[in-house]
């Protein structure tokens, strides 16, 4: 006679067996995490240092944009570099190396003595950013068990909006003296403590099994379960290794097992950028001085409010993420993306008066619609959706495409703004925001609950739309 779990299949055995986070998951989590800290701080710290920047270097707007842009590039060439250098080097080899570069970046920032080496102190900036946006999602997937993979992996959403804040609180601190130099080279703090944290945590269980060191793979698997049972675990892993080549290959994203994924992830690099968040991010500052805060201290100020909002709101979301799943967040916080842009257009089109309160709010509901949806779901599903052997490499792929519109959008926002006015630009980005409502309705699938190598067997020949049947019918 059948035990239960045999009856309802190996794979849902699997997932109803797994154990809760031990204390072990979550502190590396957590350590992991803070390479999205760098990101966020990293990021964010220049939206009040390019006000005194362009004052000292007398820049006109282009070259503003590239102060801002420069990291993107860093990021978005490391990006797709680093998902296949996690997969040959190991994600816990990677972020060591990441911490290396961001102390890097940030010392070379704060004592550039000329334009051209702050520009390449962003961009060596920006390699960190962009191996970390690659390799911390996907260690942390690997990690985790599936019941709590959700709000684990949006650890790194978390610490993304924490280090955005802790920027905007470093930028208002040193406002008063326009010390740039401080708000920039502090992130070789954090880039230590990411380091120091490394030495100390496992190699992914997932990436040992996949390179045959399987004995070992096996201890650590036990070691970060807490000492349960984890040999069910383990065959899935090596099951679905077992059905792959050796070696991932680039040729292999075109698969048509692995197409739909790609499309997902490459889609919602793209509309998390081009609904505008990092225009937010970089020049929130600057679009409240244009709607009538007239002081550097209280633009950033109020900007810090903002920053206090995304992280409150992802907290929700970490919340949320595994008892509504990923869809319905993603579809509802998609919608106020939209609706917050485009009020936000229409405050435009009254300056003066009460422009400044609306723009805070509007910009406040804004970030908050981004933290629950766009935010950290993009960043949890290309973590989870593409098989392990490729994992590195199409999460790369994914994220260099994240970094490249993130690009895009910083080096033509404020030419936007001069050219068809705010509120034409804003009213653009809502239209981004519709497009990527209809491709997360059609397109985006449910994934919470599922383990990495079921959601990998339900992708394999399987069309994705309608997304919300693709899962439920693995």
């Amino acid at each position: 006679m059948q035990s239960e779990n045999e009856a309802k299949g190996p794979h849902q055995a699997v997932a109803e067996v797994q154990p809760a986070s031990t204390g072990f998951v979550i502190l590396a989590a957590i350590f992991a995490a803070v390479g999205g800290l760098l990101f966020g701080y990293d990021t964010a710290a220049i939206s009040g240092a390019v006000i005194f920047i362009k004052q000292q270097f007398s820049l006109s707007t282009f070259p503003e944009e590239l102060v801002v842009g420069m990291v993107l590039v860093g990021a978005a060439t490391a990006a797709l570099g680093g998902g296949r250098l996690s997969d040959w080097l190991g994600r816990r080899a990677t972020l060591m190396l990441t911490s290396v570069i961001f102390i890097i970046g940030a010392l070379i920032c704060a004592f550039s003595g000329s334009f051209q080496i702050l520009l390449v102190g962003r961009t060596i900036v920006g390699l960190g950013i962009g191996l970390a946006s690659t390799t911390v999602p996907v260690y942390i997937s690997e990690v985790s068990p599936p019941q709590a993979r959700g709000w684990q992996v949006s650890l790194f959403q978390l610490a993304i909006t924490i280090g955005i804040l802790v920027a905007y609180v470093v930028d208002y601190a040193f406002a008063g003296s326009g010390g740039w130099r401080w708000m920039l080279g502090l992130a070789a703090v954090p880039g230590l403590i990411l380091g120091l944290g490394m030495i100390y945590l496992p190699e992914s269980p997932r990436w040992l099994a996949k390179h045959g060191q399987a004995e070992k793979a096996l201890k650590i698997l036990g070691r970060i379960r807490g000492g349960s049972n984890v040999d069910a675990e383990f065959q899935e892993i090596q099951g679905t290794l077992s059905h792959d080549e050796e070696h991932g290959k680039w040729s292999e994203l075109l698969r048509p097992a692995v197409r739909p994924a790609l499309i997902v992830g490459i889609g919602l690099a793209v509309f998390q950028q081009i609904t505008g968040i990092n225009t937010v991010i970089y020049y929130a500052p600057t679009i409240l001085q244009s709607a009538g805060i007239s002081s550097a201290s209280g633009a950033i100020l109020a900007t810090a409010g903002i920053g206090v909002v995304n992280v409150v709101m992802t907290l929700v979301s970490m919340w949320l993420i595994d008892r509504m799943g990923r869809r319905p967040l993603l579809l509802i916080g998609t919608a106020g993306i939209i609706v917050s842009l485009a009020v936000l257009g229409f405050a435009f089109l009254r300056p003066g008066g009460s422009l400044a309160r609306v723009a805070v709010v509007t910009l406040m509901v804004y970030v908050a619609s981004f933290a629950i949806s766009l935010g950290p779901i993009f960043w949890l599903l290309i973590a989870e959706i593409y098989p392990l052997k490729i994992r590195g490499m199409a999460e790369g792929t994914a994220a260099a495409s994240n970094w490249a519109a993130n690009l895009l959008v910083s080096l033509t926002f404020l030419s936007l703004v001069q050219g068809l006015g705010p509120t034409r630009t804003f009213w653009l980005y809502a239209l981004f925001g519709v497009g990527a409502w209809i491709f997360s309705y059609y397109l985006v699938p449910e994934t919470k609950g599922r383990t990495l190598e079921q959601i990998e067997r339900s992708f394999s020949g399987k069309v994705v739309a309608p997304a919300r049947d693709a899962i439920q019918s693995a």
